[in-house]
């Protein structure tokens, strides 16, 4: 994906500590491939705070993956983005984690605004992300939007979170969620009805298309006769791989030619595959399941083209692009009712959703997934109606209004 340079109208400097990077290229990718396609149309810059503890070098000698090292400035895709450190102590003092990344960033934020280069804040997450950016868009005078993308729920639970939380919502000028039920929690939460504006995420179905399927599996030496099941996600336990893993000896009873293509590597939440790769140990199924860990996308709709249904037994989402992209490639979808899952299989022409952690629907979902004759033309119609450029036009103009209503300018 490319950046249009000449892009104009207000800066928006994005504020995501999740984000991808060297060291960690798949974080966040969500948050990038919806915010460098507004990049196309307005100047923007990426701020991503990074957590910093005096003693975090030697944790990483025992826990490899646990804050890699980020470099402190990088450009994609012609959009630079800076990480400035803020202190976080793992593990503990959470509710202060807002704080200290608004301090972090502060002087960044400052040096970017005089340089005209923001013009609006627009976060993403509601804590501490979201709460850190409006404290810091108050002392900027800017304004400031917020994404909610699904952590909000486990963090209304926590009281003094929650109170972070209803505090930076209530301060921003907009906020965004990207499903309906994001939204009703917002609502719950005290948000006017009128602050929140839903714009779900979207897919790219030009980079993900159907292949032929025969030609899907010889990529990943997959027999053409078989049944295949694929799930997309990073290898933690919210995405529920052990789940679907728990299915497959039932499975394998009617379909003795299954496969299980498990598409993802460890990331910020942590990593899960040891324990996944000993259940699959532990159950007889190392001829049936394939880790292939983190694709590039390209590659990702390669292997979710050479599979008959794709599952998500997630924990919890705000809206799981991978089952758009999934669809995008004319596969049905399995799907756990948790966030904005429904709302993307919003039909039963597209797949099934099914309670969380509820092993036999699970297995009766899968099942009758996989007996079933689809109308692979009507999924991936479906698909398309929900691409990218439906979303863009509609974050651009409210980006622009906001710059406008705070003095900024809409176009240069």
């Amino acid at each position: 994906m490319s950046v249009v340079a000449e892009a104009t109208g207000p800066a928006v400097l994005v504020w995501s500590s999740l984000f991808p990077g060297p060291a960690q290229p798949q974080a966040g990718i969500f948050i990038r491939e919806r915010m460098f396609r507004v990049g196309s149309e307005l100047p923007m810059t990426v701020i991503s705070p990074q957590p910093w503890f005096p003693l975090q070098g030697l944790i990483r000698r025992f826990r490899p993956h646990f804050r890699p090292p980020q470099p402190r400035q990088d450009t994609q895709s012609g959009i630079v983005v800076l990480r400035p450190r803020y202190f976080s102590v793992p593990g503990v003092l959470k509710r202060f984690d807002g704080l200290f990344m608004a301090l972090g960033a502060r002087r960044t934020v400052r040096r970017l605004r005089q340089a005209g280069r923001a013009s609006v804040i627009d976060a993403h997450f509601g804590y501490p992300d979201g709460y850190a950016a409006t404290l810091v868009a108050g002392w900027e005078g800017l304004p400031c939007t917020i994404t909610l993308r699904g952590t909000e729920l486990r963090h209304s639970r926590e009281p003094a979170l929650r109170r972070r939380l209803v505090a930076g919502l209530r301060s921003a000028t907009r906020v965004f969620a990207v499903s309906g039920s994001l939204k009703r929690l917002a609502v719950e939460l005290g948000l006017p009805d009128s602050a929140i504006l839903v714009v779900g995420n979207g897919v790219d179905s030009s980079r993900f298309s159907p292949m032929p399927r025969a030609e899907a599996r010889r990529l990943f030496g997959i027999p053409e006769d078989a049944r295949v099941l694929v799930t997309v996600g990073g290898l933690v336990e919210r995405k529920g791989f052990h789940r679907v893993i728990a299915c497959l000896p039932e499975l394998l009873k009617e379909f003795p030619r299954l496969h299980y293509l498990a598409v993802g590597s460890a990331g910020p939440e942590g990593d899960f595959s040891a324990l996944l790769r000993a259940q699959v140990a532990q159950l007889g199924l190392g001829e049936h399941v394939h880790f292939l860990g983190a694709l590039p996308p390209d590659e990702v709709g390669r292997a979710v083209s050479a599979a008959d249904v794709s599952v998500l037994a997630t924990r919890n989402e705000g809206w799981a692009n991978v089952l758009l992209e999934a669809m995008a490639c004319g596969v049905p979808v399995v799907a756990t009712d948790v966030g904005g899952n429904a709302e993307v299989v919003c039909s039963d022409e597209l797949g099934t959703i099914v309670p969380f952690d509820d092993h036999a629907a699970l297995l009766a979902a899968l099942r009758d997934a996989l007996r079933r004759e689809w109308d692979r033309s009507a999924i991936r119609r479906y698909a398309e109606h929900n691409d990218w450029n439906t979303r863009v036009p509609v974050l651009v103009g409210e980006f622009r209004r906001i710059a406008t209503a705070n003095g900024g300018r809409a176009s240069d």
